[in-house]
């Protein structure tokens, strides 16, 4: 292959590598930024146990008072036959 200058600037980007530290942006490389996602999804989960858990005691709650028959001899003021 010729001389050409315009494949020259391409050869020697291709030979060169650029490395990208993406360590301050890493999951597992920066124990702040893992920390603060640990603590947000604790928060997430007691909010959604406690959200999920009044909604299970609405739904299932008590709905009045029935109308139960009492004799007579086990009230208050007991009265026999």
């Amino acid at each position: 292959m010729a001389y050409s200058p315009y494949f020259c600037n391409a050869n020697y980007n291709i030979m060169n590598h650029e490395v990208i530290d993406n360590k301050h942006k890493d999951f597992t490389h920066n124990w702040v930024s893992t920390s603060r996602f640990i603590w947000f999804c604790q928060v997430f989960l007691v909010l959604a146990f406690v959200l999920g858990g009044c909604y299970n005691l609405y739904t299932h709650r008590y709905k009045g008072k029935p109308k139960v028959e009492v004799p007579a001899n086990t009230l208050y003021n007991p009265t026999y036959k």
